[in-house]
């Protein structure tokens, strides 16, 4: 509770073992223009009871968590835990862009669920809580979300992976919104903001002669919103937040719930706070398995992102390795498993 107000977690999940569910994928799949459908974006690390169990035991101030699936759940859910939501797609997401393969409908129409609270924090499935940490850590006194405001460039290494489209469709979209000489100068302590850190002010700074923004440093972290922000971007682009809520699977054309995020910072509706600190994004490989259970064991960070980057053959023995890992650290059962 920040200011009197009750925060609320959303968690979005996938059961790529589900037979209805891969049946309408590779329908949809045989239809799709997409350039991101492959398999391994929906691999099942069987590690989800692990974040029910960081969020009660380390943030045990959540009001409620609003658990997104497309209907199936895991056969250990507890639906009778009074601080869960389940919550179906068709529940919230208008019908028309039903069914969906992308996780970019469901976070852009996240302000549709009913009782969200009007701040609350997005989790990804692949992103855990490893230490304690308050709702005064994602949102200030003045009740805007912290964030971190880091101007930067935007590059891609991989013509295949649609990301640093998206990006730079994010940044396309905020720049015919805002001036970035405005709005720099007008929160310019936000964003030249020592708690950021040297080596990001600096690479802040390099970027402030270009006119317009040329993309923004994004935590891969649970992240806080505001509702309004939600409503905000769609009120400004219902055009482009339809044609990418109306995609099946991930497209070079699609924005994300980073665009909503950037819109948040260069309209000043956030407080300065350094994430990097806070957190860390690990991509799962044979080279990172021991810094990640190094890092966790002696709780460096208080939020984690475990993102799949392991290859095919070492899938099996690093998944088993990261459920060890945080078993070590979340052996005892939530509320939220039968």
């Amino acid at each position: 509770m920040v200011g009197g107000e009750m925060i609320d977690i959303v968690l979005i999940w996938v059961d790529n073992n589900d037979g209805k569910w891969q049946k309408d994928k590779m329908k949809y799949q045989g239809k799709s223009n997409s350039v991101d459908t492959s398999d391994r974006r929906y691999r099942d690390w069987d590690n989800l009871r692990y974040i029910f169990r960081g969020i009660e035991k380390f943030m045990p101030w959540v009001r409620t968590i609003h658990f997104v699936t497309c209907g199936h759940a895991p056969a250990w859910l507890n639906f009778n835990n009074p601080k869960l939501n389940f919550v179906k797609h068709s529940d919230y997401i208008p019908s028309q862009y039903l069914p969906t393969f992308s996780s970019h409908p469901i976070e852009l129409n996240l302000h549709r669920i009913k009782g969200l609270s009007d701040k609350f924090i997005y989790f990804n499935d692949d992103t855990f809580v490893v230490d304690y940490i308050k709702a005064e850590d994602f949102f200030g006194k003045t009740g805007l979300p912290y964030d971190t405001a880091i101007n930067t460039r935007i590059t891609s290494i991989d013509y295949n992976d649609p990301m640093g489209n998206i990006a730079l469709n994010n940044t396309a979209i905020i720049n015919s919104h805002f001036d970035k000489n405005i709005s720099i100068k007008s929160n310019w302590k936000k964003w030249l903001n020592l708690e950021y850190g040297i080596s990001n002010l600096i690479r802040s700074i390099t970027f402030l002669p270009y006119p317009n923004f040329t993309g923004f440093l994004n935590p891969h972290l649970p992240a806080p919103f505001l509702k309004s922000s939600f409503e905000a971007v769609w009120r400004a682009e219902p055009g482009i937040l339809d044609f990418v809520s109306s995609n099946k699977f991930r497209s070079k054309l699609d924005v994300n719930q980073y665009l909503i995020r950037d819109w948040q910072i260069v309209s000043g509706n956030f407080e300065p706070k350094n994430w990097y600190r806070e957190g860390k994004y690990y991509g799962v490989s044979n080279a990172s398995i021991n810094q990640i259970k190094s890092d966790i064991q002696r709780k460096k960070y208080k939020l984690v992102c475990l993102n799949d980057e392991a290859s095919d053959e070492s899938f099996v023995g690093l998944k088993r390795q990261i459920i060890e890992i945080l078993d070590f650290l979340l052996p005892d059962k939530s509320s939220f498993e039968m």
